[in-house]
């Protein structure tokens, strides 16, 4: 076994045998019908923490011919998939960790050239039947190791697009084109590749690397297709990790939640693991990755992002176009460009059903208000952010003039490049100022088109808590919103709820553009 060719299965057998682990294998069995075809070059982008390594690892344990997995696998779901036995531990595999050579390279100029010798020296320890010359590349090396020995082999790369995301030098990165022309473009090499697997963070880019890789199966954040619920935990999964290690399931559900694609809501791994091995609901993300990433973005301040901004903070969804980006660090040129950067990272979630994004949960959330709260042109945002939670402190206790002068300032603020009187506006007013219910909160929103009410409904997590039934009128009064609550029944969506209830009736007035509040206890 090898450090690149080979590597074993002993830190997958780590992984796979710790408490917390949560069984992929079924992804193999995916895999398995890409070996040898057409179509077995694949490139599957994801954020950090969302299982990158543990994937390549246990690809490798399962494929890689110098080990034997017989025991590892025999208890994991692939045991029973089609082609279990036919494809294990049958190829030579061929891993490399780019971002762990980058990093590790004393001189990185010499970053291709000295991997591209230690993967040679392995393969002519491993063949040594096989003449392979100092000249030759890596490509031209498994070429003439094919045409001896009819042997084929597995790459997998991961962190692939390190190159891009740290912005080498120019001639390291022509090198790098270079070295994934020879492997993944050669017509005379792809006899030799049963398989090819390449993970990042970023899709492929769409201009220099995409005709080295143009030939790859993409599955992203976008939609990653026959291949989503191998992307983070799905939400059964995490119910079962809950259940085992006593952990409240819709409370992880509210910090965690938030990615769906196709039929699936997919969780992010590490912050799950995190929770149900400390029992302590925060966020993890932060710990491993900083918010600075979206505050760089925000600050280039394209037209109508900070009103977008301030519609996701508040709940809502906003309309993303997808298409034009180019999966570089360096090429955004408008908010739509942003938006899907950031959608890849994580750091949002895109509905691919309606081409919208939004922020996924309250762990990510806290990242964008970390990161607002670092930029000057959101002040105002930021300050009413800090008030949302004295805000429903307020609201709880009654204080109907506390509430309406809130109101006053959000809408203010959420109306800087709208129409004021607008619907829209009025809804979003309240979603933000409401911003810290949505920790302790389920938010149920809906506007009534065409007669300028917006419809609030938040239901607490914490049964003991008292619920909210809020009700905009304008030009109006507010009384007449606690009765439009009463005599719509609202409330009838909490028929399961026990606990307390308060409706709450907000006028908007459009002369004086003031609120009013009316708080009113619900008897039953």
């Amino acid at each position: 076994m090898g450090i690149y060719l080979n590597p074993g299965n002993e830190t997958f057998a780590q992984m796979s045998s710790d408490p917390y682990y949560v069984d992929k294998t079924g992804m193999l069995a995916v895999l398995n019908d890409f070996i040898d075809k057409g179509n077995k070059y694949i490139c599957i982008s994801r954020p950090r923490r969302f299982g990158k390594t543990v994937t390549g690892n246990m690809i490798s344990a399962y494929y890689s011919k110098k080990c034997d997995s017989s025991q590892l696998f025999s208890r994991l779901k692939i045991s029973s998939g089609p082609g279990y036995e036919e494809k294990r531990n049958k190829y030579n595999v061929i891993k490399i960790d780019m971002n762990s050579e980058y990093q590790g390279a004393v001189i990185k100029e010499k970053l291709i050239s000295r991997l591209t010798m230690k993967i040679k020296r392995e393969l002519s320890r491993e063949f040594p039947n096989v003449k392979l010359t100092e000249e030759d590349s890596l490509a031209e090396s498994l070429v003439e190791i094919y045409a001896v020995t009819g042997e084929t082999f597995i790459i997998l790369i991961d962190e692939y697009d390190v190159m891009v995301r740290e912005k080498v030098e120019e001639k390291l990165f022509l090198e790098y084109l270079s070295f994934l022309n020879g492997l993944f473009k050669s017509d005379t090499l792809r006899p030799a590749i049963s398989l090819a697997y390449l993970t990042g963070i970023l899709p492929v880019v769409r201009d220099k690397i995409q005709s080295k890789l143009n030939n790859f199966e993409e599955y992203t954040m976008l939609d990653a297709l026959e291949l989503t619920e191998y992307v983070g935990f799905t939400s059964e999964e995490v119910k079962t990790l809950c259940a085992k290690h006593g952990v409240e399931y819709q409370e992880c559900k509210n910090w965690y939640d938030g990615y769906h694609q196709n039929g699936y809501e997919i969780y992010n791994p590490q912050s799950v693991v995190k929770l149900v091995s400390t029992k302590k609901y925060r966020n993890y993300w932060g710990m491993t990755s900083s918010y600075q990433v979206i505050a760089d973005r925000i600050k280039a301040n394209f037209k109508g992002i900070k009103d977008d901004i301030i519609k996701m903070l508040s709940g809502e969804s906003v309309d993303v176009n997808v298409t034009r980006y180019i999966n570089t660090m360096d090429s955004f040129v408008d908010k739509a460009d942003v938006f899907t950067y950031l959608i890849h990272l994580g750091y949002l979630a895109f509905n691919i059903e309606d081409g919208t994004c939004r922020i996924p949960n309250r762990e990510i959330r806290t990242e964008w208000v970390n990161a607002i709260s670092a930029n000057s042109e959101y002040e105002v945002t930021n300050h009413i952010i800090e008030s949302s939670k004295e805000l429903l402190k307020e609201t709880l206790a009654g204080n109907e003039n506390a509430v309406a002068q809130a109101l006053d300032a959000s809408h203010i603020h959420v109306t800087s490049n709208r129409s004021y009187n607008n619907e829209d506006a009025l809804a979003s007013a309240i979603y933000l100022a409401y911003l810290y219910a949505l920790n302790e909160y389920t938010a149920i929103k809906e506007v009534t088109a065409g007669k300028g009410f917006a419809d609030v409904v938040y239901i607490p997590l914490d049964a003991s808590k008292t619920a909210l039934v809020i009700e905009l009128k304008r030009n109006d009064s507010a009384e007449s919103g606690i009765e439009q609550i009463k005599s719509k029944r609202y409330f009838d969506c909490l028929s399961q709820y026990k606990g307390n209830l308060l409706l709450v009736g907000i006028n908007y007035d459009e002369q004086t553009k003031t609120h009013e509040a009316k708080i009113e206890k619900y008897r039953k």
